[in-house]
């Protein structure tokens, strides 16, 4: 069976929304500490403490959002420790991650700050599992009321006089397990009493974000959506793409979910792995799609016209962090396996889109699928940062109708498809076709036809892969894995015949006559 491609250059369907290229920031590890923030007076060129490489290299892939504080670690966050003069900010331990000391010099001014640099929306979520109603009320007010009013007045003497503008807000992480360990039933009450205070104030018009299940708990969207979605904008979900995964999901009476964790089992290398590893790797990436489709089809039953929204804002490969490092401080090294597994799960977003508006990959700097490493002064871009920069044409563009037929992919009796893509027009007309071979044997013919498209103008291609399955970027050799041209395609008509490698990620760019 050949792998053939049929496009419909004329039906557009929605837009796929920039903000499912967003991005996560914990203060976890060195993704805040010694990556994007290392202070004012460190070496490393920076802009009031913000590293300047990281800066310019999130620009180039327009980063369109940025999570913070957390994670595990905003259901403990108290932002009055992270503002005022930086010496007297509180020093607490960060138990979650580490056991380690944070000082609190990066804050919400810093964030914001951060935000402006990276000229990138922020995302904040809010403690909702070991804080007060009245602190996560006075947090938003702090940053986004204009009048008069103490926390104004705070704000003012914090060095900020006129407020933020904030749109995406969360009320809680994970509520189910580190943000509380809360069944859905009283989470979805708590949510409600919650999101009440956290006011719009002016024209600044919070979007509620709701955390949603982890994986495929179903019964949590559902209850979410019967109990709580006439209050909220979207609900997150958290799924990540591992193997061996150490949490265990066990069920009791009432039909809530426990989450237990068995510390002798192992993620396995994030270098070190084989073609089943691989395979496992692609199949967990792959059901994604399918948690999507059956939250979906709940969502539908109590919102048929989509105006609660799918978020996804924690996903991305979890493996055994690096050995030598902080088992603490998920420290993991970004190879060509994670870059096709990040553009098979940008495919799927990219067609589930008329649902999701978000999605956040942990995480950006030196924790879990990092953009980015640094060690000291330098800096590497992983993989993981490539597949984003070539999918980055379509942030906002419309999503087109089409038709894959693909060959299998097959391991030890299991099979997949062996080609995943997703297509969109940008507003200049060009089609974009991001197409990713997830085996890492065998190279694929794919033929692809585009209808009502006209002639072709000029053809661009570029192509991510490599000889080796476990290919990274390292200090010593820091662009050892980087797009190329592809130029392994004909051209007949209205068809394109493309011969994809194996374990590899394409982008063809077919633009409209000049």
């Amino acid at each position: 069976m050949a792998n053939q491609m049929i496009i419909n250059a004329k039906a557009e369907k929605n837009t796929i929304n920039k903000m499912i290229y967003g991005h996560f920031a914990e203060h976890l590890g060195r993704c805040i500490y010694g990556g994007f923030y290392v202070g004012e007076d460190s070496e490393i060129p920076n802009i009031d403490g913000m590293r300047i490489d990281i800066i310019e290299a999130l620009k180039k892939i327009k980063i369109p959002c940025l999570r913070w504080p957390g994670g595990c670690f905003a259901d403990e966050y108290h932002w009055r420790d992270g503002i005022g003069a930086k010496e007297e900010r509180k020093e607490i331990i960060n138990s979650h991650w580490g056991g380690v000391v944070e000082n609190n010099h990066f804050g919400t001014h810093e964030f914001f700050r951060l935000c402006e640099l990276l000229e990138t929306e922020p995302y904040i979520c809010g403690n909702l599992g070991s804080g007060t109603v009245q602190e996560m009320s006075e947090w938003v007010e702090y940053m986004t009321f204009d009048g008069k009013s103490p926390m104004t007045t705070l704000r003012k003497n914090n060095g900020r006089d006129k407020p933020w503008r904030l749109k995406y807000f969360g009320i809680g992480n994970e509520n189910w397990g580190c943000g509380g360990r809360m069944r859905v039933e009283y989470y979805a009450d708590e949510v409600n009493r919650y999101n009440l205070y956290a006011r719009d104030y002016g024209d600044n018009v919070l979007f509620r974000i709701a955390a949603g299940p982890r994986g495929d708990n179903y019964k949590w969207t559902k209850v979410l959506m019967r109990d709580a979605s006439m209050h909220l904008d979207a609900i997150a979900l958290h799924y990540y793409t591992r193997l061996g995964d150490p949490v265990i999901t066990t069920s009791i009476p009432d039909g809530n979910r426990r989450y237990l964790r068995d510390n002798s089992r192992t993620r396995k290398s994030a270098t070190l792995f084989d073609k089943k590893d691989w395979f496992g790797i692609m199949k967990s990436a792959i059901y994604m799609d399918e948690m999507l489709y059956k939250n979906e089809i709940i969502m539908d039953q109590y919102d048929p016209d989509k105006r609660v929204s799918m978020v996804v804002d924690e996903w991305g490969t979890w493996f055994d962090c690096e050995p030598g490092t902080n088992p603490g401080f998920l420290y993991q090294q970004n190879t060509l396996r994670d870059a096709v597994s990040a553009g098979t799960t940008l495919n799927i977003f990219n067609n589930h889109s008329e649902r999701v508006h978000m999605a956040n990959i942990a995480q950006t700097v030196n924790v879990l699928q990092a953009m980015i490493l640094t060690e000291g002064q330098r800096m590497i871009l992983t993989p993981t940062y490539h597949v984003f920069d070539l999918y980055k044409v379509h942030q906002d563009a419309k999503l087109l109708d089409y038709a894959l037929l693909s060959e299998e992919y097959e391991c030890d009796g299991e099979t997949l498809k062996q080609i995943n893509a997703s297509v969109s027009k940008a507003v200049d007309g060009s089609v974009n076709i991001t197409l990713c071979n997830i085996n890492p044997e065998k190279e694929a013919e794919v033929v692809c036809y585009i209808e009502d498209f006209g002639p072709f103008g000029r053809i661009e291609g570029k192509v991510l892969t490599s000889s080796s399955m476990n290919a990274m970027n390292t200090f010593e050799a820091p662009d050892n894995l980087r797009p190329s041209a592809f130029t392994n395609y004909t051209v007949k008509d209205n068809k394109i015949t493309l011969h994809i490698p194996s374990k590899s990620v394409v982008l063809l760019t077919v633009k409209a006559p000049e």
